[in-house]
């Protein structure tokens, strides 16, 4: 197996892999840690699909392979008709660069380890430097194990496998993120709505990165098609 050789920054004796987020590197000494695992939260519409989405991009941009692991149930070409109106999905990516796993029909069958048991398989098979599960927040209302020990768990046991992992958790309008998870990963990063002069504007915080001396406060975010989540603040 050829083994991929992708740029990586060395801050303060981290190795950081880029985000893919336009304005986002310059928030966090220049990108995520590697290993690590990044939780990004939001209600719906925020854009956490959408920032992994960019994420796995960035990496098959970069000749890394990545894992895209959902858990609704969501068929690769339902997911795709709506991913592929961003300039940057390119279906050609998915199959090769990007493997897709559905794990939304295993949830309702399995226990916790039996969960992370064929996580872990399917990353065995694929060996990715990133991954994503979009959004591990279903999984507390499905596994019959302790929804807490299963998270703890399955933290440890992605950064064991010497990747950078985006964990999206969906939450009510005034909930941060789902605490359940947030003290086992190593980032937190808030996408929100804030409501101004009669309108709905997005924002992005980073709440938490280990081993970064990172910007914060709230970042106005823009989405667009050519580039998907772009920070506007840290761009200038």
């Amino acid at each position: 197996m050829n083994v991929v050789e992708y740029p990586m920054k060395k801050m303060q004796g981290l190795s950081r892999i880029p985000t893919g987020i336009p304005g986002l590197d310059e928030m966090i000494e220049g990108g995520f840690p590697f290993p690590s695992v990044i939780l990004v939260s939001g209600t719906a519409g925020t854009g956490k699909t959408t920032f992994a989405l960019k994420f796995l991009c960035k990496g098959a941009e970069l000749g890394e392979r990545g894992l895209y692991i959902t858990t609704l149930s969501e068929p690769t070409q339902w997911m795709l008709r709506f991913a592929s109106q961003f300039d940057f999905v390119k279906p050609e990516y998915f199959g090769n660069e990007i493997v897709y796993m559905d794990l939304g029909a295993i949830l309702r069958e399995m226990d916790g380890n039996k969960i992370l048991d064929t996580i872990e398989n399917k990353i065995a098979e694929v060996i990715p430097q990133r991954i994503v599960i979009d959004p591990v927040t279903v999984v507390g209302g499905m596994i019959r194990s302790d929804y807490r020990t299963f998270l703890f768990d399955m933290a440890n046991m992605l950064k064991n496998w010497n990747a950078t992992t985006v964990v999206t958790g969906e939450v009510n309008p005034n909930d941060l993120y789902p605490p359940e998870i947030a003290y086992a990963v190593d980032g937190i990063i808030l996408l929100m709505f804030s409501e101004e002069a009669g309108a709905r504007r997005k924002y992005l915080e980073v709440l938490k990165m280990r081993g970064t001396n990172h910007l914060t406060g709230r970042q106005s975010i823009d989405i667009t098609r050519s580039e998907g989540i772009v920070v506007l603040k840290a761009r200038f």
